[in-house]
């Protein structure tokens, strides 16, 4: 009597691993997107173009951007430590050095090339594309703002600096700061050389951290 054929061990079925979690694409966007941003300008800045350069389809891209708009406001988001490296943990450095760091006036010239770029694209594009400007605020300088305040508020507790009013003092060290590294409108850089842009950022710092009597 035949015995039935068993049936043989089917081979291990290997789907086609799974390139990149949604998470994943959107942080690769994003910082594709900020590359694209800085080099053409929001103007000339397509989502067909991030697309493209991203590796992505659109389809892809409108399933996590619904428009340039929420892409801009990603890329503001998730860049905003490259206005301010805060939040940070408490460090035992004079005042005027930690703002050095916070503001990232001392990073090599690629960072600060991109550091630019990244500012330029957050000042400037602001005053031709009015409906950008409540993302810049919501997502860029109101959110950098607050954490510098709050940042500011703590020295102040520790007895490090005396300021009646740390948002206020945040928003002055912000437009010192800020209005010395963005060239001004029809120049094409505010200083000759990097070495007096950063002796001006540094003079701006100084005279801050005097007026708030920094320990």
């Amino acid at each position: 009597m035949g015995g039935v054929d068993e049936p043989a061990d089917e081979p291990r079925k290997r789907g086609r691993p799974k390139v990149s979690s949604d998470e994943d694409k959107r942080t690769h966007i994003v910082e594709i997107a900020r590359r694209v941003f800085v080099k053409y300008g929001y103007a000339g800045s397509t989502t067909a173009v991030v697309a493209a350069e991203a590796g992505v389809s659109k389809q892809t891209l409108y399933k996590l951007f619904q428009s340039k708009e929420e892409l801009f406001a990603a890329v503001v988001g998730a860049h905003r430590r490259l206005m301010l490296d805060l939040p940070r943990p408490a460090e035992d450095l004079p005042i005027g050095q930690s703002l050095e760091h916070i503001f990232m006036i001392d990073m090599d010239e690629e960072k600060d090339a991109d550091h630019a770029g990244f500012l330029h694209l957050v000042f400037h594009e602001a005053s031709q594309f009015p409906e950008l400007v409540d993302i810049l605020q919501r997502e860029g300088i109101l959110a950098s703002r607050q954490h510098l305040a709050e940042w500011l508020s703590d020295r102040q507790a520790e007895g490090q600096l005396t300021l009646d009013d740390p948002a206020s003092g945040a928003r002055m060290l912000m437009d010192m700061i800020f209005g010395g590294m963005v060239p001004p409108e029809g120049r094409a850089q505010a200083w000759p050389d990097r070495a007096e842009l950063l002796a001006h950022l540094r003079r701006c710092i100084a005279i801050f951290a005097a007026g708030v009597g920094a320990s």
